[in-house]
């Protein structure tokens, strides 16, 4: 059966439409290069970030607060990176509060190229670490007098 064309329409037959080609349109809006795309340097490497936030970045992220394994994060950080960029940032030095504010200023740069400077990121970053409450060490937990218990003295009797 062939696809109906115009004049053999019915009222139960649906119009044929173009298919979309996605794949077409965004490369075509890659090509034009019209996004801004923000650029960062870590131990003497240049990294441009993607002109908008992979989806693959992003179920990688939810797959990392599940996961202890070191891959996870590495398949995390290729859509903005590159594969090797974890290995590279450890090998020049890079600490766990200097990994926050990173993914922090990339996240929010990807998104609006510009809107985030590293100065506001490790602020935020900073603010979001002291607003986390700490449970009391050991030494503090003991230092805390108990409450005296108000038990009834009992006769023995029951």
């Amino acid at each position: 059966m062939s696809e109906p064309t115009p004049d053999t329409y019915d009222d139960n037959t649906p119009p044929a439409v173009d298919a979309a080609d996605f794949d077409a349109f965004f490369s075509e809006e890659v090509d034009k290069g019209t996004r801004a795309r923000q650029t960062l340097t870590y131990g003497g490497k240049q990294y441009v970030l993607p002109d908008s936030l992979p989806l693959m970045f992003t179920l990688q992220s939810e797959r990392v607060q599940e996961s202890s394994s070191i891959d996870d994060v590495r398949a995390m950080l290729a859509p903005l990176f590159g594969r090797a960029a974890l290995d590279d940032w450890a090998a020049a030095g890079m600490t766990d509060r200097q990994f926050r504010i990173v993914l922090m200023y990339a996240a929010a740069n990807v998104r609006r190229p510009g809107s985030l400077t590293m100065e506001a990121a490790a602020r935020l970053h900073d603010e979001q670490e002291a607003g986390k409450a700490q449970a009391p060490n050991r030494e503090a937990r003991r230092a805390k007098p108990k409450p005296k218990s108000k038990k009834r003295a009992s006769s023995g009797k029951r």
